[in-house]
């Protein structure tokens, strides 16, 4: 029998709709109300200032090991703008935009990076998953969570986000594998900033693109431009309404570029030229997406710059808000089991025992110690 080729039932396909000079495609322009271009920009600015005051603050030391979102902020906002409020979402670390936008507190994602725990506490009645530093483990959480609202009906889709680093693991495969053989509602979307770490996107993998992963399990894949708002929107749409409709999973390979460090323990310069940076500086989602809203009048300059005032007293509010709170040392107990077993329940109760006292011993302490009423009045 003669060769023949294999006919690939899947596509691949790559997307951009701005340019770095903020002009549309206007065959592809998905027509964004005023309205919502001037929330979906102040949704990006507000993680560009935030990741800029997380960086002072780890730096002065009042937070720990920080890593940056910065220059990927279209990334996952896009995706995060077409999702409904059902629907799950599972980031991986670089997705404060898409966080903030779901509705997420300043201050707690200040307090995850604080080593707070309450900063991986999910706000009330929201389908997400917290920050996940551990590479890729978090595209099998999303596999399961699919297979659920699958198994129940639900018409909820979820979303997950790794980077270029976490397709060298099998977790982000067996995901992959099982959502694709299973048929789930499932979009993962690969934040390819060219680096893991210090190692190149061309070390990574010798795929042409990383999209293209998606041939091996049978399911569609997309290349779009990741510092291409409308186009993260585009095609977290296409590949949202499919999964909810009973279409399957998609792999969206967002390309995009770190242009900080990989996080605060991290000195880039050890491994990559000053000229790679400045090559992607005039690609920056922020600046490009300016251009476009001040090029549709949305805004005007001083309208961003009154914008830019309100969310830095937002982020000092937030700062403040989050250096003040108080952890519950009793929550060590908590959160682990829906009803505490009675032997971690006399742990606690012993616990709380001994707290009460010290504050009782301190609070008779502060009395003895105080001044008389009269020397006070003096």
């Amino acid at each position: 029998m003669p060769r023949r080729p294999i006919e690939l039932t899947n596509q691949v396909e790559s997307l951009s709709i701005l340019d770095a000079d903020g002009r549309v495609d206007a065959a592809l322009d998905p027509k964004i109300n005023d309205a919502d271009l001037k929330r979906l920009f102040r949704g990006m600015l507000l993680a560009r200032r935030l990741d800029e005051r997380l960086l002072r603050l780890q730096r002065q030391g009042r937070i720990g090991t920080f890593g940056p979102a910065l220059g990927q902020e279209a990334a996952s906002l896009g995706p995060a703008y077409v999702m409904q409020p059902k629907d799950w979402f599972i980031p991986s670390f670089r997705e404060p935009a898409a966080m903030l936008w779901r509705g997420w507190p300043i201050e707690r994602i200040i307090l995850w990076w604080g080593g707070n725990e309450i900063g991986a506490s999910t706000p009330e009645e929201m389908n997400d998953l917290p920050i996940c530093v551990p590479v890729s483990t978090q595209c099998l959480h999303a596999a399961g969570i699919a297979w659920g609202c699958k198994f129940k009906s639900d018409s909820a889709v979820a979303v997950c986000f790794t980077g270029d680093g976490g397709t060298s693991e099998g977790d982000f495969h067996e995901a992959l594998n099982f959502s694709a053989a299973t048929d789930l509602p499932v979009v993962f979307i690969i934040q390819n900033n060219h680096w893991a770490i210090s190692l190149p996107r061309a070390r990574q993998s010798r795929s042409a693109t990383l999209a293209q992963k998606c041939i091996a399990y049978g399911i569609d894949g997309l290349q779009v431009d990741g510092n291409d708002i409308l186009a993260m929107i585009v095609a977290a749409r296409e590949a949202i309404e499919k999964a909810r409709a009973g279409g399957g999973p998609t792999l969206i390979e967002a390309v995009t570029y770190r242009l900080g460090v990989h996080t605060t323990a991290d000195d880039p310069k050890k491994y990559r030229s000053e000229e790679e940076v400045a090559c992607w500086a005039p690609r920056d989602p922020l600046a490009r997406f300016q251009k476009y809203v001040l090029a549709r009048k949305v805004f005007d300059a001083n309208g961003i710059e009154r914008l830019d005032a309100e969310i830095g007293e937002m982020i000092e509010a937030a700062v403040q808000k989050a250096e003040q709170y108080q952890p519950d040392p009793l929550d060590s107990f908590r959160h682990t089991f829906a009803e505490i077993p009675p032997a971690l329940r006399r742990q606690m109760d012993e616990v709380s025992a001994y707290l009460a006292e010290q504050r009782g011993g301190a609070a008779a302490e502060s009395e003895e110690t105080a001044a008389p009423p009269e020397m006070a009045d003096a």
